[in-house]
């Protein structure tokens, strides 16, 4: 079968080969997002694919051998020509394109593919994130939400690939021309010490007179000739060369790269000094002035320093000088190349910043695990508390507020996964007045006093949303808000509509469907924004704030969020007058309220003997108190070395185990191995309080009963030991 072609072969392996990262070695980022992109399909099979003119080669890949594959037998192939839709093939032999494919006849067997084209900033697709299992299957929507948000962090992690590439040749360019420049100034010098040489022995003879005149002539055709070489260098750089006497006052050359980078007369700064030092930002100046003292003791200087144009723009020059001597050793020229590094600086930021946004989520994943462990104990106590507590109402009512406080707790740790994308947000009927006001609350406590809010809400119907993902939209857009109205007394104004999408909205945002919407309006009087800065705002990393004070994330966050929930954002805004976000979630149908559920009995045991063991001695306490409660015979140990030594002593005297996982050691996983080699049908459940490898399905695949997540509820936890003690295969 010939290979289908997308329209722009050409230009697309052309921008292809422009990131340089075809037989690159391995990369952690690209093994993540394929670790991520499997985890999230259950598929055994994730790559992250670029397609060449004759293969497509496997940047990363998880649970696939091949390094890559000829062109010819590439679902990727397909995918790039999709668009941005992705491409999912349910049943590769029911397909005839993919039929006689030997990845699917042979070797590895392939019976499901989904793939999501790889698209970049240009439109050209590279390749696809793709996902395959041995057997036939599809896709949820949430798992394509999923896959298209790991496409574009993919993509993206591509471009910083690009970006360093770039900056990687930029620099070599600029240090060969400074050694072409170095070069050619020595060159100078000793022409014009030779020169010096020949004049003082005209002097000595004139006998030799003609001869030295012909040395003379010759040397000045070489000077000339070496000069001319020198100006196509200095003027074709784009850093600026200059030539100044040794007291750094007179500016004897200046290249015209200095009126693209300062913005100014390069026959203004030969005329006056002052023109270079008025240029330096003011809170630079000292450093320059001691860079420049240092000249004198060292023969060089080296400094970073800001620059402010006529426009009003800042830039960042990298400038170093150095000096130049005569055969004395005297100092007759200090030359120097200055370079706007601006860039640099501005891609130097963001790589700090998405690797700072990569520790966080390393971080929460930490403080989520230990955490739910406090909350475990805590959690346990206060239920085994309220029985104790009986009849006694104060007691009780004391008790309902901890509870209280302790959801609000487990909630917390819920958000700072969900804001590290350390953990997937479930979607659910809300109400977005409540989530709205909620966050208001939080907002005022922060918001300054000169700050008014204003809420503007009807009744609106309910939305399928994730809480936390929304209430993170309405704090970035709620701190934006008040930060531009930072030096005024503003308006924070807030508004709830509901309505059907008109023709004009649709035409506007095109990837909302037909049907009625809740608009959430978000508005302030600050300072507003020209056209220029609306059309980036929702770029990964653009800021109009100061260096160190914006990531230049928030936006893009939002327009994130919003891509997920179906809906859209707008924004409204005129400089000095203020800005308005408007946000569009579709409305939920209305659905009859579903009948109370009656809660079901709590499960309780026969006197099974369960050994506990967890490295954190509340958590065994509490955890044997509550299992003892449900009528079990509990043994709790905190030592897992000590735990494996107690089944080998006698594999039969429990019926259950349950073990934390993260334990020093001896972590649980291993421990259960260890104990499963022992006694095969021994039941074993893994405890945690959170983990990115250990999920339900792993556990099961590990050999284990499952996965109990802390805290755990009296009832979960009777429900989740009640099915591991069933007989496997039925109750």
């Amino acid at each position: 079968m010939k290979i289908p072609l997308p329209p722009n072969e050409e230009q697309r392996l052309t921008a292809l080969r422009q990131y340089g990262v075809l037989d690159s070695p391995s990369e952690q980022a690209f093994d993540d997002l394929t670790l991520l992109a499997a985890q999230i399909c259950q598929t055994p099979i994730s790559l992250v694919s670029l397609v060449d003119e004759a293969r497509q080669w496997f940047k990363a890949k998880l649970g696939f051998d091949q390094p890559e594959t000829s062109r010819e037998t590439s679902f990727c192939t397909y995918t790039i020509l999709t668009g941005s839709a992705g491409l999912e093939v349910p049943d590769a032999r029911e397909d005839p394109r993919f039929a006689a494919n030997p990845l699917v006849t042979e070797g590895e067997q392939i019976q499901f593919y989904a793939g999501m084209p790889l698209i970049n900033p240009e439109g050209h697709a590279l390749g696809a994130l793709c996902v395959m299992d041995r057997k036939p299957r599809v896709l949820s929507p949430d798992q394509w939400a999923a896959m298209a948000a790991l496409g574009r962090q993919t993509m993206a992690q591509l471009e910083i690939c690009k970006q360093a590439l770039q900056l990687s040749k930029e620099v070599a360019k600029r240090e060969l021309a400074e050694a072409r420049l170095s070069e050619e100034c020595r060159n100078l010098a000793q022409q014009q010490a030779e020169a010096q040489r020949l004049l003082v022995v005209a002097a000595k003879s004139r006998l030799a007179l003609l001869s030295v005149l012909e040395d003379e002539r010759r040397a000045g055709k070489h000077l000339r000739e070496s000069e001319e070489r020198f100006r196509q260098l200095a003027e074709h750089i784009d850093e600026v060369f200059w030539i100044t006497d040794p007291t750094l006052q007179e500016r004897i050359y200046v290249s015209p790269a200095y009126e693209k980078i300062w913005g100014r007369s390069c026959v203004d700064l030969v005329r006056t000094s002052q023109e270079w030092q008025e240029a330096i930002h003011p809170e630079d100046r000292e450093q320059v002035e001691q860079a420049v003292a240092s000249l004198k003791r060292s023969g060089a200087f080296d400094v970073c320093f800001r620059i402010r144009r006529t426009d009003g723009t800042e830039r960042w020059i990298h400038d170093r000088g150095f000096a130049v001597r005569n055969n004395d050793g005297a100092v007759y020229r200090v030359a120097g190349l200055a370079e706007d590094t601006t860039d640099q600086r501005v891609l130097e930021e963001q790589i700090r910043s998405a690797q700072k946004m990569e520790s966080l989520g390393q971080l929460a994943g930490g403080i989520a695990h230990d955490f739910n462990n406090i909350l475990g104990g805590l959690t346990g106590f206060l239920y085994l508390a309220k029985l104790e507590a009986g009849e006694q109402p104060v007691l009780m009512d004391y008790l309902e507020n901890i509870a209280s406080c302790s959801q609000r707790a487990v909630d917390l740790v819920k958000q700072i996964l969900a804001f590290s994308r350390q953990d997937k947000p479930e979607k659910e009927p809300v109400r977005l007045n409540l989530v709205l006001l909620e966050a208001l609350k939080l907002l005022r406590a922060s918001v300054p006093a000169n700050i008014r809010i204003q809420t503007e809400l009807t009744e609106v119907p309910m939305v399928q949303a994730n809480a936390t993902a929304v209430h993170q939209v309405i704090m970035n857009l709620g701190t934006n808000a008040w930060q531009a109205m930072a030096d005024q007394n503003g308006l924070l104004k807030c508004e709830l509509t509901a309505g059907k999408a008109d023709a004009e909205l649709l035409i506007r945002h095109p990837e909302l469907r037909p049907g009625n919407y809740v608009r959430l309006s978000i508005s302030d009087t600050g300072c507003g924004m020209d056209r220029a800065t609306l059309e980036r705002i929702f770029e990964p990393f653009f800021t109009t704030k100061e260096v160190g004070q914006g990531t230049g994330l928030g936006l893009a966050v939002v327009h994130g969020i919003m891509k997920t929930h179906e809906g859209a954002i707008a924004v409204e805004s005129e400089p000095g007058v203020g800005t308005t976000f408007h946000l569009y979630f579709p409305e939920l149908p209305s659905q009859p309220l579903p009948a109370p559920v009656q809660a079901a009995p709590i499960a309780r045991g026969r006197g099974q003997h369960i050994l506990l063991v967890d490295d954190e001695a509340a958590i065994a306490c509490v955890g044997k108190l509550m299992l003892e409660r449900l009528g079990y015979l509990v043994t709790s140990q905190t030592n897992p070395l000590e735990a494996l030594a107690t089944v080998q002593r006698d594999p039969t005297a429990f019926d259950l185990v349950i073990t934390d996982l993260t334990m020093p050691g001896l972590n649980g996983e291993k421990l259960g191995r260890e104990l499963l080699q022992l006694r095969p049908d021994l039941p074993i459940l893994i405890a945690t309080g959170f983990s990115v490898v250990m999920t339900p399905r792993r556990a099961l695949e590990a050999g284990f009963r499952g996965l109990l997540a802390k805290p755990t509820s009296m009832q979960t936890l009777a429900e989740t030991v009640r099915l591991a003690l069933a007989p496997v295969g039925g109750e």
